[in-house]
């Protein structure tokens, strides 16, 4: 079930949202305010890139 209310980025179009959009497979989302969701990518991409360092981290094989 989709916030009517939130914002979301669309995957399939690469745009910003408010509430009732595209299906929920192809958004990221729900967000507090639309300078957020169109950040979506790049918050993922970071939020990927730290735990994938947590993850070397905890398996020993950091270069640090």
């Amino acid at each position: 079930m989709s916030d009517t209310s939130g914002w979301y980025y669309c995957l399939t179009h690469q745009t910003v949202e408010q509430g009732k959009g595209c299906r929920g497979g192809d958004r990221m989302g729900p967000y507090p305010d639309e300078a957020t969701a169109s950040q979506a990518l790049e918050l993922a991409r970071e939020r990927t890139r730290t735990a994938d360092a947590e993850d070397k981290k905890w398996r020993g094989d950091d270069e640090a």
